[in-house]
């Protein structure tokens, strides 16, 4: 079954959270429960950090025994490696899957750990920007989607150098082709990304095939100098780059396939993270995304 089909019987998901293990452990982190309870209208799902080798934590857990929709994003293997998909890790995956019964699986298409995968190592660098990089990583792709019968959207990393003779939205939009695949464009990571590399912020999406974008992710970031060297971290702040909110903009009209977007500000309070969430319904209000969230024209 083709992409253009397969993405018809993807749920509507809205506006949502990320966390990974241990998130909601500081004293000032997002209270995903206050969060669902206060403004269910940002907190309509979880997209769940999983690493397998330390899986759900108690507030994912208390999530999805709720019954409240979620999203897999894995944090712990390379795609572009066949042997990542080794038999006992696909099985925890499959186990974890299981429980959480979730929407999709998506995760940042890059280099998760380098040599053996190790608990904690999430090193998360970018991939090469090559053709022939984009041809291993959807052998992964498909591979993942066909063993654990989910979509599997590859996401953008986020880096401060970046290697390959391509722009990174002209990778991913070969990656989408080769592996028939929808996508998830990290807007900040792709600010990021931009600037790093002296382009525009919208520069390479008029050719980026936005109609395969179904996860949005929106997330603060800081600058700031390291041996003289200008960086731009992805801090998940509330604090949004005006880039970030740019490229969201021009994604939403075009986006018609887009039908869940996160605000990553996970380790931070509620009070710091509304104003975002609010941005964030603004900027796509008039779109195909926000005609589907007020129950008009949505599938």
């Amino acid at each position: 079954m083709s992409w253009a089909e397969r993405v018809r019987a993807l749920p509507f998901l809205g506006i949502g959270v990320s966390t990974e293990y241990g998130a909601g452990a500081r004293a000032d982190a997002l209270d995903l429960e206050a969060l669902r309870a206060q403004h269910p209208e940002f907190g309509a799902f979880l997209e769940v950090g999983v690493e397998v080798e330390r899986g759900l934590d108690p507030d994912a857990r208390r999530w999805i025994a709720a019954g409240r929709p979620t999203t897999y994003h894995f944090l712990d293997v390379n795609l572009d490696e066949p042997e990542d998909l080794d038999p006992r890790w696909l099985g925890r995956v499959k186990a974890l899957a299981a429980e959480m019964d979730p929407a999709w699986m998506c995760g940042d298409a890059g280099l998760w750990h380098f040599g053996p995968r190790a608990r904690g190592h999430m090193l998360l660098l970018p991939p090469i920007l090559s053709d022939e990089s984009a041809k291993q990583m959807a052998e992964g792709i498909v591979a993942l989607r066909e063993a654990t019968g989910l979509e599997v959207l590859p996401e953008n990393p986020p880096g401060a150098v970046y290697l390959g003779d391509l722009h990174l939205l002209d990778f991913y939009a070969r990656l989408a082709d080769y592996a028939d695949t929808g996508l998830l464009l990290d807007a900040a990571h792709l600010a990021i990304y931009q600037r790093v590399c002296g382009h525009g912020p919208l520069t390479g999406l008029d050719g980026f095939p936005i109609e395969r974008v179904v996860e949005v992710h929106v997330a603060g970031a800081s600058q700031r100098v390291v041996d003289g060297l200008v960086v731009v971290e992805d801090d998940h702040t509330p604090a949004v780059l005006p880039d970030t909110w740019r490229i969201l903009g021009a994604l939403g009209p075009k986006a018609v396939e887009l039908r869940a977007v996160v605000f990553e500000c996970e380790r931070n309070p509620l009070a710091a993270c509304l104003p975002g969430f609010a941005r964030i319904a603004r900027a796509l209000e008039e779109s195909p995304f926000g005609a589907r969230r007020a129950g008009r024209g949505a599938r």
